[in-house]
């Protein structure tokens, strides 16, 4: 005997304030949607970008962050001074101390970044920044997301290696859309639902995919990994995977792969297959995910640093966090610097210094190794930052 399974009947009318609530929810939805439309048809008109290695006179801002930043910056900085002391001597190079950008000032604002600091960063070239707290819930932006979009920092480029496992990575990870764009104004039905929003763009995802496969050109790499979602997040990681292979091919030389996010992050730490991947482009969150992964196998976050490129305008920094227990603890005394002189070398090959980052990077490899008369443990009983700088810049001195 055959037997029928029927649903129960439910009602599911709504009732008026939640009604009221679809209203506002749905107009809100569509300002969204004509501000990222905005967005994109202007990100269709060609930029003119600025040829960071001609500049007359280079200004580099400086932003020590929270947390343990400032700590940070005030070594990074020496090692900055030294390294660039004859370009400054003669006004070839600027620093320029960005004042304003704590989180105690962001708060007392009420924005991600407040406006005197927005205009001292607009007037310099590059930027070298230490970590920034990002409160956690509430409308309190992100700052790095708000420098990302105000200076249009479209390309995250993140170098890992290590070359006892024939590791040579370097992540292009699209910086201004997807989860992050419109990250603090989602839309809610109080005590019922909250939804976010993802953004792609023809034009924000053809860039950093010239980008990726320009990088691999000039620097004899023979893949790009395309890592999406693009079997769930059918729309926009379809698109974002589709477009980077309308730019590949332009780029017959190189193999264009697609690889889900899930898969690749077994890959990299999979010892069997992570050593024949180069070049990865991938979409905003999973870049931010993907790179913590791979600078942790390379040593940690603290050995990491990262590039926010855009065709105006340049920001460096760390990749970890403002570690707030260090500061409760006391410890921070002790904390690695070498995620920011990391970023600092990144800056430097950026405004066509690139002997000068050779010699950082050559220093920092001596300090990490065994013989270095110097142990970062981040703890009780290790080498201090001051200790660690102190014996970088020796070593500077020592070895040209």
């Amino acid at each position: 005997m055959s037997m029928e399974y029927t649903t129960p009947s439910l009602d599911h009318s709504i009732d008026l304030q939640d009604e009221l609530s679809i209203d506002s929810a749905t107009t809100a939805f569509r300002a969204l949607l004509v501000e990222q439309y905005k967005r994109a048809k202007e990100m269709e008109s060609a930029a003119v970008t600025k040829d960071f290695t001609a500049l007359d006179v280079v200004r580099i801002g400086l932003v020590g962050g929270d947390g343990i930043g400032p700590h940070l910056m005030r070594e990074c900085r020496r090692v900055a001074e030294f390294l660039l002391e004859e370009e400054v001597r003669v006004g070839k190079v600027e620093f320029v101390e960005i004042e304003g950008m704590t989180i105690e000032d962001r708060r007392r604002e009420g924005v991600a970044i407040p406006d005197a600091a927005m205009k001292a960063l607009l007037t310099c070239d590059v930027i070298l920044k230490g970590p920034t707290e990002t409160p956690k819930g509430g409308a309190l932006e992100s700052a790095n997301v708000a420098m990302r979009r105000a200076l249009d920092l479209y390309a995250n480029v993140r170098p890992v290696t290590l070359a006892s496992e024939g590791i040579d990575w370097t992540f292009f990870r699209e910086n201004t859309e997807g989860e992050y764009v419109l990250g603090s104004r989602g839309i809610s039905l109080p005590g019922l639902l909250s939804m976010d929003f993802k953004v792609t763009t023809a034009a924000g995802t053809r860039r950093i995919a010239r980008a990726a496969f320009e990088f691999a050109k000039n620097n004899g790499k023979k893949s790009v990994a395309i890592v999406t979602k693009a079997n769930i997040m059918k729309k926009t990681d379809g698109d974002f995977s589709r477009i980077c292979h309308e730019v590949a091919e332009d780029y017959p030389d190189i193999v264009a792969e697609d690889w889900y996010i899930d898969i690749m992050t077994a890959n990299l730490v999979n010892p069997d297959i992570r050593s024949r991947f180069e070049v990865f482009v991938l979409p905003n969150l999973y870049g931010d995910i993907i790179t913590d992964e791979a600078a942790q196998i390379q040593g940690g976050v603290g050995t990491a640093g990262s590039a926010n490129i855009g065709d105006r305008y340049a920001m460096f920094e760390a990749i970890h966090g403002t570690a707030p227990r260090m500061i409760e603890d006391g410890t921070y005394i002790y904390a690695n610097p070498t995620s920011l002189l990391r970023a600092l070398a990144m800056l430097l090959r950026h405004i066509g210094k690139g002997y000068l980052a050779t010699r950082l990077d050559i220093a920092l490899d001596a300090l990490a190794s065994d013989t270095s008369p110097v142990r970062m443990t981040a703890t009780h009983g290790g080498s201090t930052t001051t200790e660690f700088a102190d014996a970088l810049l020796d070593y500077l001195k020592r070895v040209r």
